[in-house]
C-alpha cells in the first residue's frame, strides 16, 4: 500500500506544471520513452532520472584558510558553464572556453561525459532483481539494487562509459582548442553509444511486458490503453507475453540443498563452467570444470573436480597437464572422454582450441583438429550424437555466429555443416541437447533480445525446423539450462530474471505441449549460466549467480531436484491428450491394418506388416499396479529396459532383479503400462503371431511409438508376472538426514530433550580423511551425559573413521592449531593440492584452506636459478610450491613452530625436494640469511610487519621481489599499500642500500573477514646505479 501511495504522489508531481528539482527543471526528452515504460508497470516507478549529458563544470579554486583532509572528500559547489543532453556543437564548446573577455571569478574547468542514469523504486527485491538483470543484459553493467531495507527497495540502472577530464582554469587553459575538439569527438562518441544501450534497454522492457504510457515532452503522463486497432504488433505481443505463459501445473518439485564434504563447497561457486556425467569404473558423478569463481579471490579457474551427487563428495582430479583458466566454454564426453571446446580466458583472448582429458588416466592434451576452419567463440552451446560433437552459435567480441560446426572425435577433424530448412537466428548464451538423433536448441540473446524460439536439428538430414507447439511457451531468456529426461525437455533458470524463473518449464515431446511445473524456494538462487545434469532421477543444478556491484558477487549453491514426481505427473499430463491415439494405434497392428515403417533403420532388418496377439502370460495375481514385472530373456533386457523407460512404464521405486536361474531380468512396471496391457488383452485375444524377430539395432529408439513398443516387447518374449518378492528400491538419504535420524534414536533412548536435534551442524570439513566438526557445535552441556556414545554415532553417520572437532588457533607466536580429536587415534592426515602432498597433524599445525589461489599463484613462477627466502615457512605452504612447481633452485625455510618443522621435513622428503631446501628453525629475525635471495616471502597473518627489516636484508645487494602478506580494511588498501612501499623504502635506505622500491601488483587473496581482505603486495627492489 505505502508502495503505491508513493508511486502514485511521484507520477502526480511529474505530470504537475511545476518545475521539478533538477537545474534543467523537466524531463530529459531523449529517454521519455524508457520512463514511460518503467512507470507503466505495476511494479516500479522512477524517482531520479538523466539520459546522459556532456558538460563543463566550473568549480571554485580550494583557498588554503581552510584545507579539506585529503581522505574526505567534499563537494566545492560550482556553476555549469556549458550542458548538453545531445551530441555537442565543437564551435559552441570552443567559443564558451576561449571567449574574447576573460571572466572576473576564476574556476577550474572540468570537462565531462556523463551517461544514462536512472534510479527505481521497486516493489520488492525479486523484482528489483528482475530489472537489474534486464539493465545488466543491455549493456547497463554497473546497474545494481542501492538500497534494500524493510521500507524501500532502490535500483540504480547505470553503465561506465563515463568521462572526465580537467582543462586548467578560467585564468589559463591547459588545452589547445584542438584538444577540446578531440575531446568532445569522443564526448560524442560516448553519446551515441550510450543511446545504443538506452534503446537496446527499452526493447528488452517492451519484450519483458512493459507497455508503456505516453509523457510529453514537457513531462506531462497520460496512460492510454491498448486497443487492437491503435497498437503495433510488437506492443501487443509485449503486453500479452504473460498471457501465453502455460498455468503452473499442481505437480510440484522440491528442491534439496546438496551437503558437500571433502574439497570446500566455495569450489561449486561457479558460473560459466561445464559439467558432464561421468560413469565408468572408476569414477562416477559429475565432472566440473573451470568457470568464474572459486575459493579466495573470484577468478576464471581451471580445476577440474568430481562431485558424487549422492553422498555429497567433493573431489579434486588432479589431472597432468590442464588447460589455461576459462569460462563459456563447453564440454562433452565422448566415451572415456572429455572435449573442451573454446571459450574465454579473459575480455581479449576468445579461444577456439580443443583439449581432450582422459578421465581414466586423468591427463589432459591439447588436440590438433583438422579440417574446416572452426573461429574462436564463448557461450556457444554443444551436444554429443554418437561420436560427433554439433557446436552452434557462440560470440566472438561483436561477432555473433549461426553456423552449426560438427568434430568427429574418432579422426579429429571440423566439418562446417551446410544445413537446410528453416534455420535459426545468430545467437549465443543459448543451450542445445540431444535427444536419440536429433537436437533440440532453445532461447539465445541475438544481440539485441533474449530468444523464446525452440528448433530442432536432424543430424542424418541436416535440416532445421522451427518446433510449434501448444500450451505456452517459456519466456524469451538466455544463459539457461535445457536438459532431457525420459520424454521431456526441461528449461531452467536463465535471464532476465523474473517470477517464472521459479518454474521448471516441460515438453512432452510426444503431444509437443509445454507445462509448468512449480519448483519450491528456487526464488533464493540465482540459476544463470549454471549447469544441469541428470544423475539417475534427478536434476543436478551446479553453480550460476550474478555480479551486483552493491552487493558484490552472488553464487548459487549445488542443488538436487527429485524428477521421481514426474512419472507419476506423466501419467496424468499425457493420458487425456494420447492415451486413445496409442489405443487406436494398438487396434489397428492388431487388426493386421497398419503397417509399422521404419524408414529410418540403422541396420538390414526389412520393412514388416504385422499381425500379431497379445500373448503376454497373465497368471492369477492381484490387481494393484505395484505387484507386477515384466520379464525379458537376457539378451533383450536392455532393450526392454530402455523402451519401458523411455515411456515411463519402469516403475523405479521398485528394484530390478534377476530370476533364480539367471537367463531372465525381471522389470517392475507402473500402473500405465498394467492399465494398457489389460485393456489390449480384454479386447484382443487370439490373433497370429509376426514372423519377423526385430533386433535392437534394427531401429533408432526414439523413433519408436507407443504401440511399435509393445509390439517389439512382444517380439522379444515379453511376460507380465505378479511380483512375489516386491522389493522397495532403498531411497538414498544424504549424511544430514542420516545423523538426525541416529541422533534421534540415541537422545531418546537417553531421554534427553529432542530440542537439542536444531542444534546439529548442517556442515562440516574435511581434512584427509578427518572429518571436523565446526567449533561451534555440541556446546550444550547437555551432549556431554551422551558423549561416550555421541560422538562413533556421527563418526558412523558420516562414514568416517576420524572425528573432530575444530578449536581456536592457539593466540601464540607459533599459531598452534587446537583441533579436538573426538574419534581415532592421532591427528595426522595427508592433503594433496595443484599435485604437491602436505603432511601434517591436524591437533598441532593449522592448514589454510582459503590461501589455495595464492599458493597457485607462487606455483606459476618462473623461479628457475633463483634462491627464495620464506620467512613463516609453516609446514611448506608456499616453500612446496616454489621447489615443486615454480622450480626454485634452492629455498632457505624459517619456521619456530617445532610441530609445523616436523611436518615440514616430512613433506620435504615425501615430494623429493629435500635436497633443494635448508630448513631454519627459530625465530626468523635471528636465524633468516642475509643477502642470498632474489625473492623473500612474508606470508603471516594478520602483519608479517614485525620481519620486514628482515626481509629486506635478506635479499641480494642487487635486490630482488618481496611477497608481503596483510590483513587490510576494504577501505584501507591504497593507504596500506602507500604504508608498505613508504617503510620498505625507508628500510632499504637505512641499510644503506641504493634501492629503487615500487608495487608491482597487489592481490586480493580472499575475504579474511567482513570488510577485511588479506592482500599480498609484490614489492619489486632495483639497485639504482650510482
Amino acid at each position: 500500500m505505502e508502495f503505491q501511495k508513493r508511486k502514485a504522489a511521484m507520477l502526480s508531481s511529474l505530470g504537475s506544471s511545476e518545475a521539478d528539482k533538477s537545474p534543467k527543471g523537466t524531463l530529459d526528452a531523449p529517454i521519455i520513452p524508457l520512463l514511460n515504460s518503467l512507470n507503466s508497470h505495476p511494479s516500479y516507478f522512477t524517482t531520479s532520472s538523466c539520459s546522459g549529458r556532456i558538460s563543463i563544470l566550473g568549480q571554485p579554486k580550494p583557498t588554503q584558510l581552510t584545507p579539506t583532509p585529503p581522505s574526505k572528500k567534499k563537494a566545492r559547489g560550482g556553476s555549469w558553464l556549458f550542458i548538453s543532453h545531445d551530441p555537442a556543437n565543437p564551435d559552441s564548446v570552443l567559443s564558451l572556453l576561449f571567449p574574447s573577455k576573460l571572466p572576473t571569478q576564476s574556476s577550474e574547468l572540468v570537462f565531462r561525459f556523463e551517461p544514462l542514469i536512472v534510479a527505481v523504486e521497486c516493489r520488492d527485491v525479486e523484482a528489483a532483481q528482475f530489472l537489474v538483470s534486464l539493465a545488466i543484459s543491455s549493456g547497463f553493467r554497473e546497474s545494481g539494487i542501492t538500497s534494500a531495507n524493510n521500507k524501500r527497495v532502490i535500483v540504480g540502472i547505470r553503465c561506465s562509459i563515463r568521462m572526465e577530464v580537467p582543462l586548467g582554469d578560467t585564468d589559463k587553459l591547459l588545452v589547445s582548442p584542438e584538444y577540446v575538439r578531440f575531446l568532445v569527438e569522443v564526448a560524442n562518441e560516448k553519446m551515441e553509444a550510450n543511446g545504443k544501450r538506452t534503446h537496446v534497454f527499452l526493447r528488452a522492457l517492451t519484450a519483458n511486458g512493459f507497455v508503456g504510457s505516453a509523457v510529453s515532452e514537457n513531462g506531462v503522463h497520460t496512460f492510454n490503453d491498448i486497443h487492437d486497432g491503435a497498437a503495433d504488433s510488437d506492443n501487443l505481443e509485449s503486453a500479452n507475453e504473460d498471457t501465453h505463459i502455460g498455468g503452473v501445473s499442481d505437480c510440484g518439485l522440491s528442491i534439496v540443498k546438496i551437503v558437500i564434504v571433502g574439497e570446500p563447497l566455495e569450489k561449486l561457486f561457479l558460473w560459466g563452467h561445464s559439467a558432464c556425467t561421468l560413469d565408468h569404473k572408476n569414477s562416477k558423478g559429475i565432472l566440473v570444470f573451470g568457470g568464474f569463481g572459486g575459493m579466495g579471490r573470484h577468478a576464471r579457474r581451471n580445476d577440474t573436480l568430481l562431485l558424487d551427487p549422492l553422498n555429497g563428495t567433493l573431489k579434486a582430479i588432479d589431472a597432468v597437464g590442464a588447460p589455461s583458466p576459462r569460462l563459456s566454454h563447453t564440454a562433452s564426453l565422448v566415451g572415456d572422454f572429455l572435449f573442451v571446446i573454446g571459450g574465454r580466458s579473459d575480455p581479449l583472448n576468445i579461444l577456439d582450441d580443443v583439449w581432450i582429458l582422459n578421465t581414466a588416466s586423468n591427463e589432459w592434451r591439447l588436440s590438433e583438429c583438422t579440417g574446416s576452419v572452426f573461429p574462436p567463440r564463448h557461450r556457444h552451446a554443444a551436444a554429443v550424437v554418437g561420436t560427433n560433437i554439433y557446436v552452434f552459435g557462440g560470440l566472438n567480441n561483436d561477432t555473433i555466429f549461426s553456423s552449426m560446426h560438427v568434430l568427429n572425435t574418432g579422426n579429429l577433424q571440423w566439418e562446417e555443416v551446410l544445413v537446410g530448412g528453416e534455420q535459426p537466428c545468430a545467437r549465443h548464451s543459448h543451450s542445445m541437447v540431444a535427444y536419440g538423433s536429433t537436437l533440440f536448441m532453445f532461447g539465445g540473446y541475438n544481440g539485441e533480445k533474449a530468444l523464446g524460439d525452440l528448433y530442432s536439428f536432424d543430424v542424418q538430414t541436416h535440416i532445421w525446423k522451427k518446433e510449434k507447439t501448444s500450451g505456452g511457451s517459456p519466456h524469451p531468456r538466455f544463459s539457461h539450462s535445457l536438459f532431457a529426461y525420459n520424454n521431456f525437455l526441461g528449461v531452467i533458470g536463465g535471464c532476465p530474471i523474473r517470477q517464472h524463473s521459479k518454474e521448471l518449464a516441460l515438453l512432452d515431446l510426444r503431444i509437443h505441449k509445454w507445462k509448468h511445473v512449480s519448483l519450491d524456494y528456487i526464488g533464493k538462487e540465482l540459476l544463470v549460466r549454471s549447469t544441469t545434469n541428470i544423475v539417475g532421477n534427478d536434476l543436478v543444478v551446479i553453480g550460476g549467480g550474478a555480479a551486483c556491484y552493491a552487493f558484490g558477487t552472488k553464487f548459487s549453491e549445488p542443488l538436487k531436484i527429485s524428477l521421481l514426481p514426474l512419472v507419476s505427473f506423466e501419467d496424468k499430463f499425457v493420458s487425456l491428450e494420447i492415451g486413445e491415439k496409442h489405443v487406436s494405434e494398438l487396434c489397428d497392428g492388431l487388426r493386421g491394418e497398419k503397417n509399422i515403417n521404419q524408414g529410418s533403420q540403422v541396420g538390414n532388418a526389412e520393412n514388416s506388416t504385422y499381425s500379431c496377439r497379445f500373448d503376454f502370460e497373465a497368471k492369477q495375481c492381484p490387481s494393484v499396479a505395484s505387484c507386477w514385472v515384466l520379464k525379458l530373456e537376457k539378451k533383450c533386457a536392455k532393450l526392454g529396459k530402455d523402451m519401458l523407460k523411455k515411456f515411463g512404464w519402469l516403475d523405479l521405486t521398485r528394484k530390478v532383479r534377476s530370476e533364480k536361474d539367471e537367463l531372465a531380468i525381471c522389470f517392475p512396471i507402473t500402473e500405465k503400462f498394467y492399465a494398457v496391457f489389460s485393456k489390449i488383452q480384454h479386447q484382443y485375444g487370439d490373433v497370429v503371431e509376426g514372423q519377423n524377430n526385430i533386433t535392437e539395432e534394427g531401429f533408432l529408439l526414439n523413433e519408436v511409438s507407443c504401440s511399435t513398443a509393445m509390439f517389439l516387447l512382444k517380439e522379444c518374449g515379453a511376460t507380465v508376472l505378479a511380483d512375489e518378492v516386491a522389493e522397495v528400491r532403498r531411497t538414498v538419504k544424504s549424511p544430514l538426514q542420516i545423523m538426525k535420524e541416529a541422533v534421534a534414536s540415541l537422545i531418546k533412548c537417553k531421554g534427553i530433550s529432542s530440542e537439542l536435534l536444531e542444534q546439529l551442524p548442517t556442515r562440516w570439513e574435511q581434512v584427509g580423511d578427518i572429518f571436523v566438526l565446526p567449533i561451534t557445535s555440541f556446546k550444550d552441556p547437555s551432549w556431554d551425559l551422551i558423549g561416550e556414545e555421541l560422538w562413533p554415532t556421527i563418526a558412523r553417520s558420516l562414514n568416517c573413521q576420524r572425528l573432530a572437532r575444530k578449536g581456536r588457533v592457539a593466540p601464540t607466536g607459533t599459531r598452534d592449531s587446537t583441533l579436538e580429536i573426538l574419534v581415532g587415534d592421532n591427528g595426522w592426515v595427508d592433503h594433496k593440492e595443484n599435485g604437491i602432498l602436505y603432511s601434517f597433524d591436524a591437533t598441532k599445525c593449522m592448514f589454510s584452506w582459503g590461501n589455495l589461489s595464492e599458493k597457485l599463484r607462487m606455483a606459476h613462477l618462473d623461479c628457475q636459478d633463483e634462491a627464495i627466502v620464506d620467512l613463516f615457512a609453516g609446514i611448506g605452504y608456499f616453500v612446496l610450491p616454489f621447489l615443486v612447481r615454480a622450480g626454485a633452485k634452492l629455498v632457505y625455510a624459517c619456521e619456530w613452530n617445532p610441530h609445523a618443522v616436523e611436518a615440514l621435513k616430512r613433506n620435504l622428503e615425501a615430494n623429493s625436494v629435500s635436497d633443494r631446501c635448508v630448513v631454519l628453525e627459530g625465530d626468523n629475525r635471528m636465524i633468516a640469511p642475509r643477502g642470498v635471495a632474489n625473492r623473500v616471502c612474508l606470508g603471516l597473518l594478520p602483519s608479517s610487519e614485525g620481519s620486514w627489516v628482515t626481509a629486506v636484508r635478506a635479499l641480494r645487494i642487487e635486490g630482488g621481489m618481496l611477497h608481503v602478506h596483510g590483513n587490510v580494511k576494504d577501505s584501507e588498501e591504497s593507504s596500506w599499500t602507500e604504508h608498505v612501499l613508504r617503510s620498505m623504502d625507508e628500510i632499504a635506505r637505512s641499510e644503506g642500500l641504493c634501492w629503487e622500491v615500487s608495487i608491482e601488483h597487489v592481490e586480493r587473496v580472499k575475504w579474511y573477514a567482513p570488510h577485511i581482505r588479506h592482500l599480498v603486495a609484490d614489492v619489486r627492489c632495483r639497485q639504482i646505479q650510482r
